[in-house]
């Protein structure tokens, strides 16, 4: 039962975190010294911190069910 709820979790996390932005693209600039805006502090807003929620929470529950997993 746990197996199949780590499973699914596992791939609504790895397609919750493919629909992120791609910040990779943005730190590349530090290297070419550019991109200007990327220590700015900018907050995340509407979808984007939807997904940064969800991300975050489907992370926790793969990690808490894993360990209880592992102690069963």
């Amino acid at each position: 039962m746990l197996e199949n709820i780590l499973l699914i979790i596992s791939v609504l996390l790895i397609a919750i975190v493919l629909l992120q932005s791609n910040k990779a693209t943005d730190s590349a600039g530090i290297i070419t010294g550019g991109n200007q805006e990327l220590f700015q502090n900018m907050k995340e807003r509407g979808v984007e911190l939807f997904i940064s929620r969800l991300t975050f929470v489907l992370g926790l529950l793969f990690f808490i069910i894993s360990l209880i997993i592992s102690f069963i």
